[in-house]
């Protein structure tokens, strides 16, 4: 019996996958299918058995509210793997899932996007999870040309375009031309992050302790850099003197305040990308302008803000959430005409 040697046998017989693991959610793309899989990226644990208990929504749903034998993981923070077992049984149960779906008897290849700047012992992290999980090769792009595909911009043109992919993690921002990136900047600075600002306002302002679902909620509800709306939600917490219950309203206008620094920094990091990019690039963005992706794209007023404060139209792209795995799929779908793009192992890695 002969082995198949021949991998474009092997590229018929199983899956193509494309992941966008992210730091608050992530979706699956296979190829010819589309998307199949949309949910939080958490995981429940059993403590005492080390069985997994529950996985994306079902597992969001008991996050704050389980026994103290349930532990709910949030495998990645700013984008990178920071537990690598709860990781692999994240993506094991994704794998799984998408060989049921399309009936494959080989294992699949998997692209997945990593942030820009990450170190290579976080990709090296991303690769071999994601291969122990059960991906037959794994292949790495960057996050912002996933996002700049999928948002359609023109990436193989010498005409520069600029992208700022404001995620749940990190937010990249990058200009991209001939099919690379020519400046980019990857900060700490996301959707997770304006949570974390908005839970701290409310225990320092209102003195009481409020859960990330909680904050997710007043930000989804209240986020805006407008002055002229007035919006309102009721939370409930622990009030941080009694311990007691307690319930407050959160206004609008307290959410402006305990994120407006972070929508400074994000400008000032914008402007840093800009000031390192050649000017014969930049005066590509001057007439092309900036493209908001990701969650923080949806924030009202938030593209009127950055073009008032850096002098250069802003747009947020078509269906923003989805950028970066619409991007992902397109290139999934036609792997070989995008092989530029693929961050190169043997030169990236440590070995």
């Amino acid at each position: 019996m002969k082995f198949i040697k021949n991998s474009k046998m092997l590229d018929f017989l199983s899956a193509g996958v494309a992941i966008d693991l992210g730091t608050s959610n992530t979706l699956v793309y296979v190829k010819g299918k589309g998307i199949i899989f949309n949910e939080p990226t958490v995981v429940a644990i059993n403590k005492k058995t080390d069985q997994l208990v529950a996985i994306g929504k079902e597992a969001k749903l008991i996050q704050d509210r389980s026994p103290s034998h349930i532990e709910v993981v949030e495998p990645l923070v700013d984008g990178v793997i920071s537990d690598f077992e709860v990781a692999e049984e994240f993506l094991t149960f994704l794998i799984s899932k998408v060989r049921q779906s399309v009936k494959s008897i080989v294992s699949p290849q998997i692209l997945v996007g990593v942030p820009s700047g990450i170190s290579n012992v976080e990709m090296r992290a991303v690769h071999d999870v994601i291969k122990n999980a059960g991906a037959r090769e794994v292949f790495l792009v960057e996050e912002v040309i996933a996002s700049a595909l999928g948002s359609k911009l023109p990436v193989s043109k010498a005409s520069a375009s600029m992208i700022v992919d404001f995620g749940g993690g990190t937010t990249d921002i990058a200009v991209i031309s001939l099919n690379g990136v020519v400046s980019s900047k990857n900060v700490k600075n996301a959707g997770e992050h304006l949570n974390e600002a908005i839970a701290s306002y409310v225990r320092y302002q209102f003195r009481i302790h409020i859960g990330k679902q909680t904050a997710e909620r007043a930000k989804v509800s209240l986020i805006s850099t407008l002055s002229d709306s007035s919006k309102e939600i009721t939370a409930c917490g622990r009030d941080a003197a009694s311990g007691l219950p307690r319930e407050i309203v959160i206004t609008d206008s307290d959410i402006y305040d305990a994120v407006s620094s972070h929508i400074s920094t994000l400008t000032d990091d914008i402007k840093s990308v800009m000031e390192e990019t050649p000017p014969e690039v930049l005066a590509d963005i001057m007439k092309k302008g900036i493209h908001l992706s990701g969650g923080g794209a949806l924030i009202p007023g938030l593209a009127d803000l950055l073009k008032k404060e850096l002098q250069v139209p802003v747009y947020v792209v078509s269906d923003p959430l989805h950028a970066v795995i619409r991007g992902l799929g397109i290139m999934i779908e036609n792997l070989d005409s995008y092989q530029d793009f693929l961050i190169d192992y043997e030169k990236t890695f440590i070995t």
